[in-house]
């Protein structure tokens, strides 16, 4: 409810007023998801193929590991597959199946993505390939790359004759 009134009555749709009803969206008529995903602007076929473009993934480095997490809710972890190529490229992807249609229903908005998302990474040389684990809990995917032990310099100390 806009807390401003308005001059000239009824339901206020204004770019330049940040108390409208009416939220503007500069990307209304173009044929791709927008802010406004509602079921009058938002094709059928764009939602059965709209893939996770917002799958978000955070990687970090910890003096054991390289650490990377994403959040899948929704998914169970036979539809999340975690694949290691040998030139140490980590690979995350899955697929989100759209949800059946029923002929009586009628959609209000479709902010849910589905499809298939893939994320891929080039690990450092420090890693250990063959020790790579994956878990998945509370629809959080956790994937942990060991790291190499650094091997440290052996110092070797010398007697100084004289």
């Amino acid at each position: 409810m806009s807390l401003i009134p308005s001059w000239f009555g009824g339901r206020r749709s204004n770019v330049f007023d940040p108390f409208s009803l009416d939220p503007w969206d500069p990307f209304k008529d173009f044929p791709f998801p927008s802010s406004s995903l509602s079921a009058s602007n938002f094709p059928r076929t764009f939602r059965e193929n709209a893939a996770f473009v917002n799958t978000r993934i955070d990687w970090k480095e910890t003096p054991e590991a390289h650490v990377f997490k994403t959040d899948l809710p929704g998914l169970k972890k036979e539809e999340v597959k975690v694949e290691i190529e040998d030139d140490r490229v980590l690979q995350i992807s899955g697929e989100r199946n759209v949800e059946k249609e029923d002929k009586n229903d009628t959609w209000h908005r479709v902010e849910r993505s589905s499809g298939k998302f893939m994320k891929r990474f080039r690990l450092p040389e420090n890693t250990r390939m063959d020790q790579v684990k994956a878990s998945m809990e509370n629809g959080v995917l956790t994937v942990t790359v060991p790291k190499v032990e650094e091997k440290k310099p052996e110092v070797k100390a010398i007697e100084i004759s004289g």
